[in-house]
């Protein structure tokens, strides 16, 4: 069996923590480990750490590549990458398309698909259910894991069970998000599920069921996968219940009875992070007096709260969200009104993630900006020029390889160089630690798009 890990994602539900340039999987809700190593974590106790690959687009293709590497090594590389997002159902032909072709892998193989930012406890438990599963899926079922509701939860789709076989149960039918009054008929009824987004399945069954309800995916699929991979953005955009799920025979569905949270909102944290004794749940540095029932988070500095109840409030260096309880899944109204008023926050963080390292952008204003610039040992920023904007770089640790035009320098620690506009120039760590440095620009345009890569060993030199 190969287990393959769905890493896309919009980084709306959880603003403004997560956010598209560094969506939910990556984020360390409960613990020193992301979702997406947690979800590595937990299926190596299903298959080999060999046989787990993360499904991904460019954008995150070395944030992920980072979260493997600290699992193990030896799997850093274990990535699919699609060109362009295009839902589960293609995503799925094309992890096929990858396991036939790449993995060589023989049309019995069972596929176990799994999202990359949930919470499921206890892990031997899930393990059992995933065996019980490919079992399943061996029959010739598409199993889905349906959980065990506990409460009339509106915020999750259900899955209703049918007739028993295989050790799982016929899908008799599917249920989008419902009403309250809805959801409490579907608790006391008990036989719905929340629809946990896993699935097993052969690749022949798969192909069958695609050829039969997905024409316009399956004729695509006996192209090679780069030819797949380039004609990928004619793909429809459609998820795999709405594709296949829904009107395939072979459905089933395996209830599961554990600890699982898609972590949807914000509401959701005291499900995976407990309560104090007033109900609160506090991350960071908080000081709550005569505060019940409120979700507190931060990044930094102190956050004090007096007298308040049932609100959510999230504080990060540029963004501060306070909600009422109740009312996160709005969350996502606010990071479509940022965007579509195109602004920054609605997309990144003042922190921001690449191949080499990090940058955190310390103070902007009209023709400047101030960055600290962290490149871990051995790395190299691209070999670069800008057009509107000149920097003064000023190493604060390490020792700093740079080079400016054909002019290449050491700039130890306490010193400082200068690039001047339209130079090409290169940033580099040649050491063993960290290179720590402030970055000040200044020009009349000092946006990150300034920047025309002349090369680039992260595959870049063509992107802005």
């Amino acid at each position: 069996m190969k287990a393959i890990i769905l890493a896309g994602g919009s980084g709306t539900r959880l603003w403004p923590v997560s956010r598209y340039g560094f969506p939910k999987q990556f984020v360390k809700l409960n613990g020193g480990k992301s979702l997406l190593c947690q979800t590595v974590e937990r299926l190596s106790a299903v298959v080999p750490l060999k046989d787990i690959f993360v499904i991904t687009n460019e954008d995150y293709r070395f944030h992920v590549q980072e979260d493997l590497r600290s699992v193990s090594p030896a799997i850093a590389e274990n990535m699919i990458l699609e060109p362009v997002g295009r839902n589960t159902a293609p995503a799925i032909a094309l992890v096929m398309r990858y396991c036939l072709e790449k993995l060589k892998c023989g049309k019995d193989e069972v596929i176990f698909i799994c999202p990359s930012d949930h919470i499921i406890q206890p892990v031997e438990k899930f393990a059992a259910y995933a065996r019980q599963a490919e079992a399943a899926a061996k029959a010739g079922g598409i199993v889905t894991f349906g959980v065990k509701p506990d409460r009339p939860e509106t915020g999750y789709g259900y899955i209703r069970k049918g007739s028993k076989t295989n050790g799982v149960y016929k899908v008799a039918g599917f249920a989008e998000k419902p009403d309250l009054k809805t959801a409490q008929k579907y608790l006391k009824a008990g036989d719905y599920y929340w629809n946990s987004g896993m699935f097993a399945f052969t690749i022949e069954t798969m192909l069958a069921e695609f050829r039969a309800y997905a024409p316009e995916i399956s004729r695509r699929m006996p192209q090679t996968l780069a030819k797949m991979t380039a004609d990928f953005k004619n793909m429809p955009s459609i998820s795999i219940d709405y594709a296949v799920m829904e009107k395939s025979r072979r459905a089933a569905v395996l209830p599961i009875d554990l600890l699982w949270s898609d972590v949807g909102s914000w509401d959701s944290l005291p499900e995976i992070i407990k309560p104090d004794a007033d109900g609160n749940v506090k991350v960071g540095d908080v000081l709550a007096l005569d505060t019940k029932k409120t979700i507190v988070m931060g990044e930094g500095r102190l956050i004090s709260t007096v007298g308040l109840k049932d609100l959510i409030i999230i504080d990060t260096p540029d963004a501060l969200l306070i909600a009422k309880r109740g009312q996160a899944q709005r969350v996502k109204e606010v990071v479509e009104t940022l965007r579509a008023n195109k602004r920054k926050e609605g997309v990144d963080h003042l922190t921001v993630y690449r191949p080499w390292g990090y940058f955190v952008i310390l103070e902007e204003g009209p023709r400047y900006k101030i960055k600290r610039i962290v490149l871990k040992p051995g790395q190299k920023v691209s070999h670069q020029m800008h057009f509107h904007r000149s920097e003064h770089w000023v190493v604060v640790k390490g020792v700093a390889k740079v080079t400016v035009n054909k002019t290449t320098t050491l700039v130890r620690e306490n010193e400082s160089t200068y690039v001047p506009q339209g130079a090409s120039h290169r940033l580099e760590n040649p050491g063993k630690v960290p290179l720590e440095l402030i970055e000040v620009q200044n020009g009349e345009y000092v946006g990150e798009d300034d920047i025309v890569r002349l090369e680039d060993k992260y595959g870049r030199a063509h992107r802005r």
